[in-house]
């Protein structure tokens, strides 16, 4: 038993009540362990994910309690990347919320984002469902209060609205448990695999609705339309770097759909016969058109980037809902590409609302620092929109290309590619505006604000981790097409979690 894999959720869980009890009116304090507590956690995380590589399988058991009687925490190839995907971006986070004093113009803002981390952290490790619903409640509970910081009437408005969309979706995650434990007796996912898997035709009444709620539960959490009204106004009145590592958030949902739908509900099983295809996939391309043209539509520069988020959400979505191999493959490395795309625009947008005071997209003079902003944003813009020669272009291929497999390959295509015009259309507009326009208008007698030096490096080094991925792309393809043969051939996680052989198919060659 590996006692490393507790790390992520137990290190920032001490670092919080640290900084509440004993540093709370010392925001350098504050600042040093948050930053340090971020290092020590990617230290950790790359640990881990090295030690998986393999193909092995990690596994903590709560107290020594075995499952799936005891609380267990499971760390595979597509666990371990996902945290060290969240312990990277918050580093970046924190240090633009440092360098523009986002974290000082409120209260307990390290510690809530270090709570925040916990609960990502857990819900990512996790191998039981009903503590994946508790991580789920602890990160809804600590992004409300990011969300609120710095006060306002909007971002209250925001938050109120957040909070019941997504409590709306913990009642519904609570029913689906309810359901689940009734029909199987257990809430373990391991055990799950294994039970679910010798119903019968005649009782698949039952779990058959406990998996649409939990479906309905991860849409939500996804932000997939129709359930993705929550999401602009949320994103967009969130302080920056709040709404920047919120581009994780969604990919909660995304991979607890992964997780779920290949180890408990595979669409081998009759129990779920069209579940993906049949909802979650025109779902997943309406989330692509509506993002899109919202884009387009956009007023802001915030709400345009949420409504990018929505976009580049579906895209995942689609991938996913083709439930193969390749599918799979392509939905892990665009997930990695849009948290990073995502987080990188939000953080732009502050850029902009410091030179210029407001985020309206209307002609005003030049924005301090002009020229190094509008580089990012010209970057970040390019990924999003999935232009060559960013990741985003090689994802949306990936994509493309795994979906020859599918009936609505048609509707795949024409919305990719169309969906792809119209934000090239919309980002090109607000960059105009914002960059080139701006030499027309007559400067006003205030000086603008220029953003400060740590606040570009944050955002730098994000941008500099989208180039990374673009140019290891084979490598990183390569690695998610071993973690989905991985996720499709779960036999070895089931044994590594019960001590007994799983019931599912047997591992792939290429997981070896």
């Amino acid at each position: 038993m590996s006692h490393w894999i507790i790390a992520p959720v137990v290190l920032p869980a001490m670092v919080a009540p640290f900084i509440v009890l004993a540093a709370r009116y010392h925001i350098g304090i504050q600042r040093a362990f948050s930053v340090a507590g971020v290092l020590a956690l990617i230290a950790v995380a790359l640990g881990l994910a090295l030690q998986v590589a393999d193909g092995s399988v990690v596994l903590y058991q709560l107290g020594d309690w075995a499952a799936p009687f005891g609380i267990v925490l499971v760390g595979d190839r597509l666990s371990t990347l996902m945290v060290l995907l969240t312990a990277v971006l918050a580093l970046f986070v924190l240090l633009y919320a440092i360098g523009s004093g986002w974290d000082d113009r409120g209260r307990h803002f390290h510690a809530l984002f270090q709570f925040q981390l916990m609960g990502i952290m857990g819900a990512f490790l996790t191998g039981d469902l009903f503590n994946m619903f508790v991580f789920f409640e602890v990160l809804l509970i600590a992004s409300y209060g990011l969300m609120i910081h710095a006060g306002g009437n909007a971002r209250l408005r925001a938050g109120v609205q957040y909070v019941l969309f997504n409590l709306i979706g913990s009642t519904l995650f609570l029913f689906a448990l309810g359901s689940i434990y009734a029909e199987t007796g257990t809430l373990n996912m391991a055990d799950l695999a294994n039970r679910v898997a010798l119903i019968g035709p005649e009782d698949t009444v039952g779990i058959r609705v406990a998996a649409v709620l939990l479906l309905l539960v991860f849409a939500i959490k996804a932000a997939l339309v129709p359930l993705h009204f929550w999401l602009p106004s949320s994103y967009a009145e969130a302080p920056a770097p709040i709404a920047a590592l919120f581009a994780i958030m969604t990919k909660v949902g995304a991979y607890a759909i992964i997780r779920v739908y290949t180890l408990i509900f595979p669409p081998e099983l009759s129990v779920t016969q069209g579940l993906h295809d049949v909802w979650l996939q025109p779902a997943a391309l309406l989330s692509v058109a509506v993002g899109m043209i919202g884009v387009l539509a956009a007023k802001r520069l915030d709400r345009m980037v949420a409504f990018s988020v929505i976009g580049s959400m579906g895209m995942v979505m689609i991938a996913i809902s083709l439930f193969t191999p390749e599918g799979i493959a392509a939905a892990l490395y665009y997930i990695v590409h849009s948290t990073l795309a995502g987080a990188t625009l939000f953080l732009i947008s502050d850029l902009v609302r410091t030179g210029r005071g407001n985020l309206e997209l209307t002609p005003q003079p030049a924005i301090a620092g002009n020229a190094l902003t509008a580089a990012l944003f010209f970057a970040g813009a390019i990924a999003m929109a999935g232009l060559p020669p960013l990741s985003g272009f090689i994802g949306k291929l990936l994509v493309l290309q795994a979906s020859y497999s599918s009936d609505l390959m048609v509707w795949i295509w024409v919305v990719v590619l169309g969906s792809s015009l119209i934000s090239i259309v919309g980002f090109a507009r607000a960059g105009s505006i914002l960059f080139w326009k701006a030499h027309s208008v007559t400067p006003t007698d205030d000086a603008p604000t220029r953003p400060a030096a740590l606040s570009y490096v944050a955002v730098g080094g994000l941008v500099t981790l989208l180039i990374a991925h673009t140019v290891f792309a084979g490598q990183m393809h390569g690695y998610s097409t071993k973690m989905a043969a991985q996720l499709f051939g779960p036999e070895p996680y089931i044994f590594t979690v019960l001590d007994t052989p799983g019931k599912l198919s047997k591992p792939s060659k290429e997981e070896h």
